[in-house]
């Protein structure tokens, strides 16, 4: 009589959303741990609600004007190629200037930049990971 054989059970579909004590966790975590990139990062992605691909490709000129961070932004969406406008809140603005400044980004660059010289951003896949960590 053959055996059963054990099934990895995967989760399928979307995620369960972050509760807002656990998006407070991530953000002290990460403010501890002094990551101006990832806090910035995780705080956009909170407030934008951008898609990987869209949250990426931000250039400093999307969400700031020189050294100022605006309060609203409004970016195209690459799969549906329709605008989506967001509201930055304050600790955001504070992250992403801290970061703008750390990295010495400029207008035109990219506000998350890759280390690969191939990439002027990073990828959605370094995105994953840094979300993953």
């Amino acid at each position: 009589m053959a055996t059963p054989t054990k099934k990895a059970h995967k989760l399928v579909g979307q995620k369960a959303p972050l509760r807002l004590r656990d998006i407070w966790a991530i953000r002290v975590r990460l403010e501890i741990a002094n990551k101006d990139r990832d806090l910035a990062l995780f705080n956009l992605a909170i407030d934008s609600k951008l898609r990987a691909c869209d949250l990426t490709k931000l250039r400093v000129r999307d969400i700031a004007h020189g050294d100022y961070v605006s309060t609203r932004a409004i970016v195209m969406q690459q799969k549906t190629q329709r605008p989506v406008q967001f509201e930055i809140t304050a600790q955001t603005r504070a992250s992403v200037e801290a970061w703008i400044l750390a990295a010495r980004r400029r207008n035109d660059d990219f506000l998350f930049p890759s280390r690969v010289r191939h990439s002027a951003h990073i990828s959605t896949r370094q995105y994953a990971r840094i979300v993953k960590a």
